[in-house]
C-alpha cells in the first residue's frame, strides 16, 4: 500500500521547472515531427495562407528556403503538398514528371540529401477540376478502382522523383496494396508507405482546402472518409492497410481523436502518425490572436497530448517554431 498524506506529498515533484522536466513522462523531439508544406505552380513569391497564419503556398524557391530552416532546427520529415496550374478531370498533374511536386521532390533532395525525410502526399484531389479525390463515372460517383490505377501511376512518378516516403491519402479502398505493387514491380521495394489509414470525414478541413486549393466543387468527401460517429471500424482500417503492406499509419484529424490515437497506438507494432490538422492550428492561431489563450502554451500543450496519447510522429504546422523552441 502506498503511503498517505501527510507522508505522500506528490508537489514535491512538480515545484521547480527542472523538476518537473526531470519526472516528465511524454517528452517532444523535433526529430518526432514532419512539417506540411504547399508548393504551387506558377507564382513568382510566396503566397500567405488567409486562413493560417504563418503558412504560405511556396514557390520552388521559398519552398527549398524553408526546409533548409526545418532541416536546420532538427525537423524529422516535411511532407510536400501540390497545387498545379492545370487541373482536369484525371489530374493529369500528379503523375506528371514535370509536375510541381516532381520538381519540388528533385530540388530538395539535391540541396538536402537524407539530412531530412522528404515524404509526399499522394491523392488528387489537389490536381482534379472537380476536387474529389479520384476518377470520377458519369454519374459523379468516386470509381475506387479505376482510382487506384492513378495512385499508382503518381506513386511511381514520386519515387522516381525521389520522394522517401508515400502518404496515400484518399481512403480508397485497396489503395495501400495497389502502391505497394507498383513500387515493388517497379524495383522500388525501398519506399515506405505512410496509410492514412484512420481519416475522418471532418470539419476540421477547412482551412487546408484554401492552402491547397482542393475545396469540392460539389458533394463531400463521406463517402470514403470516415464517419466521426465511429471508432471500432478504425482498427479494421488500420489492419487492412497493415496486411497491404503499409509501414506506418496515420490518425487524421488528431486533437480531437486522441481516443483513436491511443486505440491504434495499443493495437500495433508500428509507427503511429498523426495529423494536427490545419483546423487545429488555425483555431489555436486565432484565439491566441485575439489574446484568448498563451499561444505557445496552447501549442506545446496540443503536441504534448498528441505524444501522450501514443502518436510515435506528428504532423504539424508549428514544426519548426517548436524544433527551434525545443533546442
Amino acid at each position: 500500500m502506498s503511503a498517505q498524506f501527510p507522508a505522500a506529498r506528490p508537489r514535491r515533484l512538480r515545484r521547480t521547472p527542472a523538476l518537473r522536466r526531470l519526472v516528465a513522462e511524454t517528452r517532444l523531439s523535433p526529430a518526432e515531427l514532419v512539417l506540411p508544406v504547399f508548393v504551387k505552380e506558377g507564382i513568382s513569391e510566396a503566397q500567405p495562407v488567409a486562413s493560417m497564419p504563418g503558412v504560405f503556398q511556396h514557390t520552388r524557391d521559398s519552398l527549398r528556403k524553408a526546409a533548409h530552416e526545418a532541416a536546420e532546427a532538427g525537423v524529422g520529415g516535411l511532407i510536400l503538398f501540390g497545387v498545379p496550374a492545370v487541373k482536369d478531370g484525371a489530374g493529369s498533374a500528379a503523375d506528371d514528371p514535370d509536375g510541381i511536386v516532381q520538381q519540388a521532390l528533385r530540388d530538395l533532395r539535391s540541396d538536402l540529401g537524407d539530412a531530412i525525410v522528404v515524404m509526399t502526399d499522394l491523392c488528387l484531389d489537389e490536381y482534379t477540376d472537380h476536387g474529389h479525390c479520384g476518377v470520377l463515372t458519369a454519374s459523379g460517383e468516386i470509381d475506387n478502382d479505376a482510382t487506384l490505377e492513378r495512385y499508382a501511376s503518381i506513386a511511381l512518378a514520386q519515387a522516381e522523383a525521389g520522394s522517401a516516403v508515400l502518404g496515400p491519402s484518399g481512403m480508397m479502398d485497396g489503395q495501400v496494396g495497389a502502391i505497394r505493387e507498383a513500387l515493388d514491380g517497379a524495383g522500388h521495394s525501398d519506399i515506405a508507405i505512410m496509410g492514412y489509414s484512420v481519416k475522418y470525414a471532418s470539419a476540421y478541413y477547412g482551412p487546408f482546402r484554401e492552402a491547397a486549393e482542393c475545396a469540392p466543387r460539389f458533394g463531400d468527401r463521406a463517402t470514403h472518409q470516415q464517419d466521426p460517429a465511429n471508432a471500432d471500424e478504425s482498427l479494421r482500417e488500420v489492419f487492412l492497410d497493415l496486411d497491404e503492406g503499409a509501414d506506418m499509419v496515420m490518425v487524421k484529424p488528431a486533437g480531437a481523436y486522441l481516443d483513436i490515437v491511443r486505440r491504434v497506438r495499443d493495437a500495433v507494432d508500428v509507427p503511429v502518425v498523426a495529423y494536427q490538422v490545419s483546423g487545429e492550428y488555425a483555431m489555436i492561431e486565432a484565439a491566441a490572436e485575439k489574446g484568448w489563450i498563451d499561444r505557445e502554451r496552447t501549442i506545446m500543450e496540443s503536441l504534448v497530448s498528441i505524444r501522450r496519447a501514443g502518436a510515435d510522429i506528428v504532423l504539424t504546422y508549428w514544426a519548426t517554431e517548436v524544433a527551434r523552441r525545443l533546442a
